[in-house]
């Protein structure tokens, strides 16, 4: 049965359920950790990866009781991750290992002693840089940083755990195999590192998750908000795309 016609994907891309594991009767599926951490935490820089960090039960308070306000931290991170930070140049990593992720900007692959609210701390726009500020001016920004500091960010976080811990991959498993045959797009910001932060999926599903792919943009001059800083490009790129979905 057809739930959706069409899909837009943003951002992050689409790898496709787990695969559903063989010839266990005899021999369980054991849960083993992911060696990468204990590879990045032995680096010469020690490192961690951001999504096991925003796992931990440290990672809210970290955030919401930042020295430097809600506010500041929230300003600091958006920038970080936007295409106005100037050192945000992704490029395909090779393989999911410790030397290869720790090409990352730290706001992924973070220094192992220090939470999100230092690591993005070092990066604080200037105040001229905040005031020609035009996707996310501060009076807007405020009703972000005043919600959050109503009411945490654990919320969010709980996304990370559950991605993390794996508890919900037998579930998911039950898609395994299936791909997306409905026509489909992807739209992020060509400064994104998120579109390679996992090696291999940004191609895997033009060519295997999603059947019939449409359309693949990297905007120019956006990096993880890309419907924030490219707001009109991104419309009409979705435009565009309903357009041919509805005609093809």
């Amino acid at each position: 049965m057809q739930t959706f016609r069409s899909v837009a994907l943003m951002s992050a891309p689409f790898a496709g359920p787990p695969p559903l594991p063989f010839d266990t009767v005899n021999t369980p599926v054991a849960k083993s950790d992911d060696p990468v951490h204990r590879d990045l935490a032995a680096l010469p820089r020690p490192r961690k990866h951001y999504q096991w960090y925003y796992s931990t039960r440290g990672a809210n308070a970290n955030m919401h009781r930042a020295t430097q306000g809600v506010h500041d931290f929230l300003r600091a991170y958006y920038h970080h991750k936007s295409a106005d930070w100037k050192a945000n140049a992704p490029h395909p990593l090779k393989a999911w290992s410790a030397i290869e992720l720790a090409k990352l900007p730290t706001y992924y692959v973070m220094d192992i002693d220090k939470g999100m609210a230092e690591t993005v701390a070092e990066v604080m726009p200037s105040t001229t840089e905040i005031a020609a500020n035009r996707w996310l001016p501060d009076s807007e920004l405020a009703f972000y940083s005043s919600e959050y500091t109503r009411t945490g960010f654990q919320g969010g976080l709980q996304w990370y755990r559950c991605g993390t811990s794996g508890t919900f991959t037998s579930e998911l498993e039950v898609y395994s195999g299936r791909s997306i045959d409905v026509p489909s797009c992807f739209i992020s910001g060509k400064q994104d590192w998120g579109t390679y932060q996992r090696p291999g999926v940004f191609e895997t599903m033009q060519t295997k998750t999603c059947t019939r792919m449409i359309g693949c943009h990297l905007i120019d001059g956006a990096g993880h908000w890309v419907q924030q800083e490219q707001p009109a490009e991104v419309a009409r790129l979705l435009l565009e795309f309903l357009r041919e979905a509805r005609t093809g």
